[in-house]
């Protein structure tokens, strides 16, 4: 289990770090705020993941734990970042009237991300509750987070090009705000009651990405 964890996490290090890459070149090379911010936000994720790597590495229990904590608030900060990012850039372009730009690049990458991102997300998602790990839990969230906006870079920059709805990249954006700083907080705020919370593993809620009638949900 700590293997696939380990794996998965590999995985999502070296995914984002050539997103980040590809966003950051095309969004400078098509004057792209939408795509700028993804790739600057792909590298919150390859942070967030590579210290909840190295936590999985640690053999003493508690020195464990309490890394554990760290990181999870970290996490939780890094939401309140990202949060605060899409703001400023969603109220930058209507503001100035900026869309996202027509990027062939941009495009292809956002369909990449739009499909595989979920899947690991999920996956990391279901390791989590098998094995208790709330970093691996917390951190795939960031990953459902870098899904969402991966979908409305998809849908901006699809818009603007086909039909010129330069304002609906930001407007989506903006709605995963309050999700965020909701994520954020908790993180922040909840990371002492992290021992006592068992992970939720029904496949109804897709391992506790969201509230379903289960025992595990509701406790």
């Amino acid at each position: 289990m700590i293997k696939i964890a380990r794996m998965l996490l590999l995985m999502t290090i070296l995914y984002n770090i050539v997103e980040g890459v590809i966003a950051l070149w095309s969004g400078i090379a098509a004057g792209s705020i939408a795509l700028v911010a993804f790739g600057a936000d792909s590298y919150i994720e390859v942070a967030a993941a590579s210290l909840v790597l190295w936590r999985l590495g640690i053999s003493d229990t508690e020195y464990a734990e309490a890394v554990e904590h760290r990181i999870v608030r970290f996490i939780g900060w890094t939401f309140l970042v990202l949060s605060a990012a899409v703001v400023f850039r969603s109220v930058w372009a209507l503001v100035d009237q900026i869309g996202a730009e027509e990027s062939l690049v941009g495009i292809a990458l956002a369909l990449v991300s739009v499909i595989l991102m979920p899947l690991i997300a999920v996956w990391k998602l279901r390791i989590a509750a098998r094995g208790n790990l709330q970093s691996i839990a917390i951190e795939a969230k960031e990953t459902v987070a870098c899904s969402y906006l991966s979908l409305t870079l998809l849908v901006g920059l699809v818009a603007t090009a086909t039909l010129g709805w330069w304002w609906l990249d930001a407007i989506t954006a903006l709605l995963l705000v309050p999700w965020l700083v909701r994520e954020g907080l908790e993180g922040i705020q909840g990371e002492d009651d992290h021992d006592e919370m068992q992970l939720c593993s029904c496949r109804a809620c897709l391992f506790g990405l969201r509230s379903c009638n289960a025992i595990c949900c509701s406790s």
